[in-house]
């Protein structure tokens, strides 16, 4: 059982920054990629951000669209941590951000969140204009 801890959410003005940390109790094959999606109020939960959490040939990434350039994915493997660097942050990023682990990258890139397992508690952001 893989158990996920976010922290890092907060209140900012727009063009701010935010970190988020997500901790994982392990990493194994059935969470090689560990990430982030977000639900704001109202609307369909959708993917952000993940990663190839593995110690060789890791880092491989996927980010959504509407956060390419503005968000960074990475991970530190020693410390079991995900972290997603958010920068240039817009009234739009606000939402709940899950962190997820899941065995494959398609859960992010087209794929359907309802089959991943593993979730943390969510985070709140918030962006104010």
């Amino acid at each position: 059982q893989v158990r996920l801890v976010e922290s890092g959410g907060g209140s900012v003005q727009g063009g701010g920054s935010l970190r988020l940390s997500c901790t994982a109790s392990m990493f194994t094959s059935n969470s090689k990629y560990i990430g982030w999606f977000r639900q704001a109020p109202g609307k369909e939960r959708e993917a952000v951000a993940t990663i190839d959490v593995g110690f060789l040939g890791g880092g491989v990434t996927y980010y959504a669209d509407s956060v390419k350039g503005r968000f960074t994915i990475s991970r530190d493997f020693a410390k079991r941590e995900v972290y997603l660097q958010m920068n240039s942050l817009k009234p739009e990023d606000t939402a709940m951000y899950y962190c997820a682990a899941d065995s494959s990258r398609i859960s992010w890139s087209g794929g359907d969140w309802r089959r991943i397992v593993y979730w943390g508690q969510g985070t709140r952001v918030t962006v104010s204009s």
